[in-house]
């Protein structure tokens, strides 16, 4: 059986398409280029939320130029990724963030490679990036994180030997806590990761009144800087007042979709137009995937975050740290640096010890590698150079690599 190409005509030159099989239990799909000359190193891009490996179609290109063998997947839950199952009363431990770390890892050893040079994870990819960073260095030995800081893992609490009260303290409750208090607010509000993690929440965006293609087209405007409206801040605590400060499609209003709540920033037919990052003929590669696919896997990245037993299990690295060079890159327009509060303090201060800096784009939102390639790859490729990745492609490879 063979599948339609794969992006319309729209891939970058030297780009294709393929499947991996027998990664971690997945058929993983792929976009690379850089892939013709063996020994190169390798440059591993992980996706987030609700985008693809073709999410990195304008950065793809430039990396492969520069000397690397680029690859990006469609993670777990997403695109043409097969072996996972779909469906919200599935089990949620494949989608666990330790999983998908294997997922990245088992990449690496189908690929004929013993090492990553460069490793870049966006939005949820940035939890997945850090935590093979974490777990093994020897593998993953440089870490970006895009659009999403990393605390650090879970601690189990430390010198309570002598406390009498035992105080579990459950993410889990600390998150019905907040639910409840954006629910008092006037008017009700409800942060979006808890409406993501619903059950109808799938049905809602897969089959919005205004069409899919339209959802999505006002889902990536809202959260770009295209969208006059995104004035990001640090905000000064995890509390409902604080939150209720971010827009509505980061603090929905309660009992509203997101299809509704993105709907009143529709761009225009002129905006539209004059969307060069992301054109009418590539968003519909977005729509047909998740018209095909629906958003029920690439959901359970967010229910993953509230399970106690797949927190518990992060707890594993309680008090590690990421100890290899790593960078934080944002945009300028994105909210993501801030949406969790403190995160990017505490990143920069204790979670990676040899952190290069924190850079945060111009003119660019959320969607950095599709909005500003350009100007991503520049740092991406200084921070290399810094961290002496490249030096020597040939320790990369195995066999003929």
């Amino acid at each position: 059986m063979t599948t339609p190409p794969y992006g319309g005509g729209t891939l970058p030159k030297g780009g294709r398409s393929r499947m991996i099989h027998g990664v971690n239990g997945l058929d993983v799909h792929i976009l690379e280029a850089g892939y013709e000359n063996p020994g190169r190193p390798l440059a591993l891009l992980l996706h987030g939320f609700p985008d693809l490996a073709y999410g990195w179609r304008h950065l793809i290109p430039v990396l492969a130029d520069a000397g690397y063998h680029v690859v990006a997947p469609d993670q777990r839950g997403f695109g043409r990724t097969t072996g996972w199952m779909n469906g919200y009363d599935t089990p949620l431990a494949p989608f666990s963030l330790l999983n998908m770390t294997r997922d990245a890892l088992g990449l690496v050893s189908a690929l004929g490679y013993r090492r990553t040079t460069m490793l870049v994870g966006h939005d949820f990819g940035s939890p997945v990036a850090a935590y093979c960073a974490l777990a093994r260095p020897d593998v993953f030995p440089s870490v970006v994180l895009m659009s999403a800081p990393f605390p650090g893992p879970p601690a189990f609490p430390f010198n309570t030997a002598e406390s009498e009260v035992s105080s579990p303290v459950q993410s889990n409750t600390d998150n019905q806590r907040l639910a409840a208090a954006l629910a008092a607010l006037d008017p009700p509000r409800e942060y979006y990761q808890q409406y993501l993690s619903t059950r109808k929440a799938n049905d809602d965006m897969w089959r919005p009144p205004q069409g899919l293609h339209a959802f999505l087209r006002a889902f990536f405007y809202v959260k770009s800087a295209d969208w006059p409206g995104n004035k990001p801040h640090p905000l000064q605590a995890r509390t409902a007042m604080e939150l209720a400060k971010m827009p509505t499609y980061y603090v929905m209003d309660l009992g509203k979709t997101m299809p509704e709540t993105v709907a009143p920033f529709q761009p225009s037919a002129a905006e539209v137009q004059t969307c060069k990052w992301l054109t009418e003929p590539e968003l519909d590669i977005y729509t047909e995937e998740y018209g095909r696919t629906g958003f029920q896997g690439a959901l359970q990245t967010y229910r993953v975050y509230s399970d106690p037993d797949l927190n518990a299990e992060l707890r594993l690295f309680s008090g590690r740290t990421i100890d290899v060079p790593s960078l934080f890159v944002g945009g300028k327009s994105d909210w993501g640096t801030y949406a969790a509060p403190g995160a990017l303090d505490i990143m920069r201060t204790m979670a990676a010890t040899k952190m290069a800096g924190i850079e945060l784009i111009d003119g660019a939102g959320h969607w950095i590698q599709q909005e500003q390639p350009g100007r991503l790859s520049e740092l991406l490729l200084a921070f290399m150079k810094e961290a002496g990745g490249a030096d020597h492609p040939s320790d990369f490879g195995l066999g003929g690599h």
